[in-house]
């Protein structure tokens, strides 16, 4: 057996083991990447404007403050803390929704002035 394996070795030219061993390292790279490279969820989610990301921003302060006034009720919180949480909250929704209504406003078209229809003067 060992002559076998010895003829059929010797057999194989150099080009033929470079071919071999270039599909088994495109194999190899092609497992890694199906296997172990993840992508980035940021690669994945769609672009968002600067106002669904304010509009994130919003939905999040609104859900913190709900969950404050449900962990002070609950007596997690002292007065003077939840007073002091509250109001940062608050500011800071404030000026989310200020940021909102900024870039709102910029994209609405407003009309300008109505334009005077040409009067029939010289009909009459």
């Amino acid at each position: 057996m060992t002559v076998v394996t010895a003829i059929a070795i010797s057999g194989v030219s150099s080009a033929d083991w470079a071919l071999v061993g270039a599909c088994l390292a495109l194999a190899v790279a092609t497992a890694l990447f199906i296997f172990y490279i993840r992508p980035d969820a940021s690669d994945l989610a769609p672009h968002r404007s600067k106002l669904d990301q304010l509009m994130e921003r919003r939905d999040t302060l609104y859900d913190n403050l709900r969950d404050l006034r449900f962990e002070f009720r609950s007596g997690k919180y002292a007065e003077n803390d939840y007073e002091a949480m509250k109001t940062s909250l608050e500011n800071e929704a404030a000026m989310t929704l200020a940021e909102i209504d900024q870039i709102t406003e910029s994209q609405v078209r407003r009309p300008r002035g109505i334009k005077p229809l040409p009067s029939d003067r010289g009909a009459q």
